[in-house]
């Protein structure tokens, strides 16, 4: 499917971790259509939603590695990015996690991506997890069935 038919009436777009680590980390493949979608992102197409934890998930590896240059793009992707916001986790995406675990049986943090973009009103999730298609809330996207043109 296109990125742009996959985005069609989307206005807040939840997004796990992985596609922002291919995305800052320039990885093959997936680099090009994380540039596509923030592209239509800073076009104002849509707004990225995103839970606190993706910050965490990001910046472990480089961390441990002690990277700076890593620490400091993922530091301003997510404080200097207009269009990209970070999710605090409350009691109603930690309930909307708890359900989503149970039915699905998701680790806990997929569940709680997957909640935040529920609670937050996203009309669709960008992720590159095939397992998390099963749920069935909201229009799960995955990169790799995703097309630039």
């Amino acid at each position: 499917m296109k990125i742009a038919d996959a985005l069609f009436g989307v206005d807040l777009l939840g997004v796990e971790t992985a596609p922002f680590i291919y995305y800052t980390e320039s990885r093959p493949t997936y680099a090009d259509k994380m540039q596509a979608i923030f592209q239509r992102m800073n076009r104002g197409q849509f707004e990225i939603l995103c839970s606190v934890i993706t910050l965490s998930e990001t910046l472990n590896k480089p961390i441990e590695a002690n990277d700076q240059i890593l620490i400091s793009a993922y530091t301003s992707l997510f404080e200097n990015t207009s269009g990209v916001t970070l999710v605090s986790v409350n009691k109603e995406i930690a309930r909307r996690a708890a359900y989503l675990r149970a039915q699905y049986k998701l680790k806990t943090p997929d569940a709680l991506h997957v909640a935040t973009a529920l609670e937050t009103g996203c009309q669709a999730f960008l992720t590159n997890d095939l397992g998390l298609k099963r749920v069935s809330e909201i229009r799960v996207l995955v990169l790799d069935e995703l097309e630039i043109s």
